[in-house]
Parts: structure tokens; C-alpha cells; sequence
């Protein structure tokens, strides 16, 4: 680990973490699909996507349609499957709120999901970038917004970048264990790798520091 990450971690005016692996302990897609009884087809689609073997967009649509939850079905599983926060993760944005740094979650999971752990986090709903599910009018899948940056391959990146023009943020770092936040640096000023859920080496690889405790984070502030 470079003195450059450290210092830019200590400086940073805003922090964006990925939720699925990394907030929380679990993917909320691989669950979802378990709990419509379509895991199998899935898990494997998601690991692709996570260590950037298959264009993001192109997995999440393929894992969507196997899927195809309806709105029913989402509003339950949401009701009846709280996430379990990864430990320590609660600890580390109460400090970086305490700095008052920004904290935003950028996710290519749902916002409905990821609605409720915003909350147990107080980190407010504005700062919130994810994907949305649509739905027809008798509540069956109908797609998601392909228009959502997060969406797509890179599309972090152009959320930090957005951030950026929108707010003036010196330093923004990304915490994350997927490719897809490794790639949002640059524009991100600074990318910690974590690996506390699951270790991608592929992700290991491209960072200058890799975590698999958030505790090591809070002793650096």
C-alpha cells in the first residue's frame, strides 16, 4: 500500500461504496434469485460480471429476464429479507459523517433494495445511484432503465464524474470489491479495493490498497 492512497483517503470530501459484497455481506441479485427460485441459472452470470468476463449490462439483463421478479414478489422479498451489514461497515460511515464526508452508494444493484440499508446507514436516499426495475401495469417485470449509469460497464465512473462537476469534490475515493468500481478510477481520485466478503483477485490486482476489514480504514482516519 502506497502513502499516496492513504493520504488521499484522510483528505477525502467524499466516499462512494458499492453495496452487494461490500455494505452488505451478500449479493442482493444472487438472493433475489434464490428466493424466486432461480439461483442456479444466476450465480454464475453474476461472477462473470463481477471479475468483468461479461459486459455488465449484458449480465444483469440475461439475470433479470431468468429472474423476472414481479413487483409482488420484489415488495416481499425486500419486507422479508433484510440484508445483513457487513461488520464494521456501520461504524466507518458514522466516522466519515462525524468528518462530514459525503457518503454515496453506487451500485448496479436496485434502488429498492438498496432503500432500506441507506437508511439504517443514515446516508440519505438523494445519494443513492443504482439501477431501477419497471414494471407493467398488472405488476409483472417489464425491464430495467437502461438509461441509469449504473447500468452499464463504466457507468460508475460516470456517476463520480457527475458527482464531481455537480458538487466540486477534491478527492473522491471508491470502495468496492467488484471490476466495475476499480474501473471508476480515475475519474475517482483514489479506488480501496475490499475483500471481506469475497477476495477477486482480479479486483486485488488493480488496487493500491485492498482491505478485508473496514476497522483497518477507521484506524487510518
Amino acid at each position: 500500500m502506497s502513502d499516496e492512497i492513504k493520504n488521499i483517503w484522510k483528505n477525502a470530501d467524499a466516499v462512494c461504496f458499492d453495496v452487494d459484497s461490500t455494505v452488505i455481506e451478500t449479493e442482493a441479485i444472487d438472493m433475489l434469485a434464490l428466493y424466486c427460485g432461480k439461483m442456479e441459472q444466476v450465480k454464475e452470470m453474476t461472477k462473470s460480471a463481477m471479475t468483468g468476463k461479461m459486459d455488465f449490462k449484458e449480465a444483469l439483463s440475461k439475470r433479470l429476464k431468468i429472474i423476472s421478479p414481479t413487483m409482488a414478489q420484489m415488495r416481499d422479498f425486500i419486507q422479508t429479507h433484510p440484508f445483513k451489514l457487513t461488520k464494521n461497515v456501520k461504524k466507518l460511515i458514522d466516522e466519515l459523517h462525524k468528518k462530514s464526508v459525503a457518503v454515496y452508494l453506487v451500485s448496479g444493484g436496485f434502488r429498492g433494495v438498496i432503500g432500506p440499508i441507506a437508511l439504517e446507514l443514515n446516508i440519505p436516499l438523494q445519494n443513492i445511484y443504482a439501477n431501477k426495475l419497471k414494471f407493467f401495469f398488472n405488476g409483472d417485470y417489464a425491464g430495467f432503465d437502461e438509461n441509469e449509469p449504473t447500468s452499464k460497464s463504466g457507468g460508475k465512473a460516470l456517476v463520480i464524474q457527475e458527482l464531481k462537476n455537480k458538487y466540486h469534490y477534491n478527492k473522491i475515493v471508491v470502495i468496492g470489491d467488484g471490476i466495475t468500481d476499480a474501473e471508476a478510477c480515475p475519474p475517482a481520485d483514489g479506488f480501496i479495493g475490499f475483500g471481506g466478503n469475497v477476495i477477486r483477485e482480479e479486483v486485488k490486482a488493480k488496487c493500491k490498497w485492498f482491505v478485508t476489514d473496514f476497522k483497518e480504514l477507521i484506524d487510518e482516519l
